[in-house]
């Protein structure tokens, strides 16, 4: 049984997945730091980073039917656990119920961009990503390959989209220090 998860799991790699879903947790809790500027702030972006490294490996684990004990695909791979609409309707919901300080919407909102990061992830290889109707790949390489590329690329991205939050503090350290040395 365990081989037969991995197996299913591992189209761009079981790690790679792990990887590029700590950078989709770097980038929902940034987005939720920059969107809730209540006393949930901090608890919001939490919840939103270990979701979005839960939802990085969702849509694989998604199609195993755990209730059995088989533990067999109850669909077929790449189906409706991959299908991009769905994620994506899902971030642009919670994102805009995290203006109403729900608990539940950073959790939401993380692991929609960990799914999101899951599916850009699977997107390269040939068998593609179903993200409106049918499946499109990029072709680049086969699964499993070049995995080291989509964790950089991850991270680049990541990094990017951080950096405003990461120039706010240092900002603010820096005037800290200038207040204090006077």
């Amino acid at each position: 049984m365990r081989s037969f998860v991995f197996r299913i799991t591992s189209m761009a790699s079981n790690a790679a997945h792990h990887a590029t879903g700590w950078a989709a947790g770097l980038i929902a809790a940034a987005l939720v730091a920059q969107a809730l500027h209540t006393s949930l702030e901090h608890l919001g972006s939490l919840l939103a980073f270990c979701a979005a490294v839960a939802g990085s490996t969702a849509p694989d684990w998604m199609e195993v039917a755990w209730w059995t004990r088989a533990r067999r695909l109850w669909i077929t791979h790449r189906t409706a656990t991959h299908w991009g609409i769905g994620w994506v309707a899902v971030l642009v919901l919670s994102y805009q119920a995290l203006g109403h300080a729900h608990l539940w919407a950073p959790l939401l909102f993380g692991f929609a961009c960990g799914g999101l990061m899951h599916l850009l992830a699977d997107w390269p290889n040939p068998l593609g990503v179903p993200w409106i109707w049918g499946r499109h790949s990029l072709n680049l390489w086969k699964s499993g390959r070049c995995d080291l590329v989509v964790v950089i690329l991850a991270w680049a991205a990541a990094c990017w989209l951080v950096r405003p939050l990461w120039a706010a503090t240092a900002t603010r350290v820096v005037g800290w220090f200038a207040h204090v040395a006077r």
